[in-house]
């Protein structure tokens, strides 16, 4: 029985390509690949002569009992056109079938555009959230924008050109002005990245003509409620406030646009501190 291998491959710069998956792609007996032109390329470039079969989004539960069988003779490498397969590429239902019939499956790792504009982002990258494309349509983008806008993970998304700005301008309505990596054309001859504040971006792409395949780092949550005043200081200009002979309602009311607390909870310190 064979195994199946998902092959991540080269994201622009083909040097970063392992030993490795050369090795897996030399020795399969089938490579299933996303774009067989795109793939061709690659496996010219290195000298690859196995042999190549379609496995794309739509043909992708037709061509299950193919591979599966070709499982049965020998190893099979699954590669998308570009980082690592089944991570927003098709994948997960030829994973699933494998595992299913019995046949292992193993990671050869590699490039993949999330992780490696995470990295480099300068945001907090032990807690994330990765959601591939947003939405086409703008409703259902700040539909889905307003379901995480509370989370505290950094955000990862993937856009294209021509949907870039519309993209920033609805994280910047939905989530605020928060930190942002503008990653484009990773690895390439114009790779960039842009550093700076979503109401930044939106400007600076605004002006310019957008090119190029992007990966978008968004500071999660925590970096818009930092300025909230911890209870110390909170409680210490609460006392401050009462010795001026000032009221519960009217110490609740400044300081709840002042500290980032809400207004009940600052009623409730105040009424403790007496």
């Amino acid at each position: 029985m064979g195994t199946l291998y998902l092959v991540a491959t080269p994201i622009g710069n083909l040097e970063d390509l392992s030993p490795r998956a050369v090795r897996i792609l030399r020795e399969a007996k089938l490579i299933a690949a996303e774009d067989t032109r795109h793939t061709a390329k690659l496996l010219n470039h290195f000298d690859i002569q196995t042999p190549l079969t379609s496995y794309f989004e739509h043909n992708k539960l037709t061509k299950l009992d193919r591979i599966l069988a070709s499982l049965a003779d020998g190893d099979v490498a699954l590669v998308s056109d570009a980082g690592t397969p089944a991570v927003n590429d098709p994948g997960y239902e030829l994973v699933r079938a494998a595992l299913a019939a019995g046949y292992d499956v193993r990671p050869v790792p590699g490039p993949s555009s999330p992780i490696a504009a995470l990295s480099v982002s300068g945001l907090p990258t032990d807690a994330f959230l990765y959601l591939g494309y947003l939405p086409h349509k703008a409703s259902e983008r700040r539909n889905l924008l307003a379901q995480i806008a509370n989370l505290r993970y950094t955000l990862l998304f993937l856009e294209s050109p021509h949907r870039l700005v519309n993209s920033l301008e609805d994280l910047l309505a939905v989530l605020g002005d928060r930190p942002v990596c503008v990653a484009r054309e990773m690895t390439k001859l114009y790779e960039e990245f842009w550093r700076g504040s979503l109401r930044g971006a939106v400007e600076e792409f605004k002006a310019r003509e957008v090119r190029g395949e992007f990966t978008l780092v968004v500071g999660g949550q925590l970096s818009v409620i930092s300025n909230q005043w911890t209870e110390e200081k909170l409680l210490a200009v609460i006392k401050t406030e009462l010795k001026q002979g000032k009221s519960a309602r009217e110490i609740s009311s400044e300081l709840a646009e002042k500290s980032g607390w809400g207004k009940k909870d600052v009623y409730a310190k105040v009424n403790q501190s007496k």
